[in-house]
């Protein structure tokens, strides 16, 4: 059964049949990282284009392990020995990729949308979103949502913390999108500068106090603050962010007893988290990692499963 539709844009695009075709079916993915040989022939013959304008540790490496996991031919677009530096415009890259014939672009770039102009312009292959700007970044959302479904077995009328800068956060937007979808009650929280206006327009819960986020809380998400999207001071001092919207063990005493603990990475130690919660009994963060292959596993299957059913 394949995805809806032939791109990955966004969580807004995705119906929960949709979501949960995703789910299951990285889910039966999964094992294939357990065995001796980590790679089956599924996408034989297929390329597939790594296009990141943004350094990437997770996501990009996450992508390319899941290609080869499926035998799928994989090219690493490096931008800082690419013709980009010569002035040659996002169009103009992929329609040049685009004349090689890989079967799906997967793209990272710090403006919001670049990969919705490139599906625009570039009727040919499939585009997957990796993060663009600080709109959407899909398959984080999904892959957090596999492991908030591993731990606590549904979605609904589960408490959902996010924590951070959610001003900057295209993780944030994707969860929200995603876990609002799925019936959980979501809990947006951070300073007042690092909150959207009127961001209780997606159907969540918008405070600047922690100890309300956390109360009786199922999971927590902590985010980073992004400095590389800031350009201003939303927050006195470091020090201060921590002592109000840190993530300690102290803290972590509001929310129930089995929460989980969550961070989409890189993790700022000391900043948003106290080393000792990310690395304790309840974090899940490597898990999400472990998880991120799976998920984009089968995203990239159910995308070209979609192409061979003619969905194009």
């Amino acid at each position: 059964m394949p995805l809806s539709g032939k791109h990955l844009l966004g969580i807004a695009d995705l119906t929960v049949t949709d979501i949960r075709l995703i789910l299951n079916t990285a889910r039966s993915f999964r094992e294939i990282s357990s065995r001796p040989v980590k790679k089956v022939p599924t996408l034989r013959g297929r390329t597939i284009v790594n296009l990141f304008f943004e350094p990437s540790t997770r996501t990009r490496s996450s992508f390319e392990i899941a290609a080869k996991r499926l035998s799928a031919d994989s090219l690493n677009f490096s931008v800082s020995v690419s013709s980009v530096t010569k002035g040659e415009t996002l169009i103009d890259t992929g329609k040049n990729l685009l004349a090689m014939n890989p079967d799906i672009l997967i793209v990272r770039h710090v403006a919001a949308g670049a990969p919705h102009l490139l599906a625009r312009h570039l009727p040919g292959c499939s585009v997957i979103n990796a993060g663009d700007g600080m709109h959407e970044h899909p398959t984080q959302a999904l892959l957090d949502a596999l492991t908030i479904e591993d731990h606590k077995k549904r979605f609904e009328d589960l408490k959902v913390a996010v924590v951070g800068d959610i001003l900057h956060s295209r993780v944030a937007r994707s969860n929200v999108l995603l876990l609002t979808k799925m019936g959980a009650d979501v809990w947006v929280c951070g300073p007042p500068t690092l909150l959207p206006v009127a961001f209780d327009q997606y159907g969540v819960h918008v405070t600047w106090y922690m100890r309300e986020a956390l109360q009786d809380a199922d999971v927590i998400m902590m985010l980073r603050t992004q400095r590389e999207r800031q350009q201003e001071v939303f927050y006195p001092s470091v020090k201060e962010y921590f002592e109000l919207y840190g993530l300690d063990k102290g803290k972590l005493q509001w929310a129930k007893p089995d929460v989980i603990v969550m961070h989409p990475g890189p993790i700022n130690r000391g900043v948003e988290i106290d080393p000792d919660v990310a690395d304790g009994v309840q974090s899940v963060i490597l898990e999400q990692v472990t998880n991120g292959v799976a998920v984009r596993m089968a995203v990239l299957y159910l995308i070209l499963g979609a192409t061979e059913e003619g969905t194009r």
